[in-house]
C-alpha cells in the first residue's frame, strides 16, 4: 500500500487518525469511535463508487466487484498495519513486553 500512495496520502490519513483520537473521551470510548471512523469510510466509499456510474441500474450491476475491492483494500490495509504493530509494539504502546 505504502509504496501506491501519493505525496499527501498519509498526511490525509493521519488528519482522520487525528480527529479520531480528538473524539475519545470518557463518555466516548475508542471502540464507539472505531465504529464511527469504520462507518464513515463505507458512506463515503459508497459515495466514491456512486459517482462512477451512471444509473442505480449500472451502479446496482457493479455491486460485488465494489464490494469486493474495498474489503480487499481494507483487509490489506489492515493486515500491513497490524503487522507494523506486532513489529514496534514496544515502541508504539511505550511498554517492555
Amino acid at each position: 500500500m505504502a509504496n501506491q500512495a501519493d505525496k499527501t496520502f498519509f498526511a490525509r490519513a493521519d488528519a482522520h487518525i487525528k480527529l479520531s483520537n480528538e473524539q475519545i473521551s470518557k463518555e466516548v470510548s475508542r471502540g464507539k469511535v472505531s465504529a464511527s471512523m469504520l462507518y464513515a469510510a463505507a458512506r463515503f466509499n459508497a459515495w466514491v463508487s456512486a459517482t462512477g456510474y451512471l444509473s442505480r441500474t449500472e451502479m446496482a450491476k457493479g455491486r460485488e466487484e465494489t464490494l469486493d475491492y474495498f474489503c480487499e483494500q481494507y483487509r490489506k490495509m489492515l493486515e500491513e498495519n497490524l503487522d507494523d504493530y506486532i513489529e514496534n509494539y514496544e515502541k508504539y504502546m511505550g511498554t517492555i513486553q
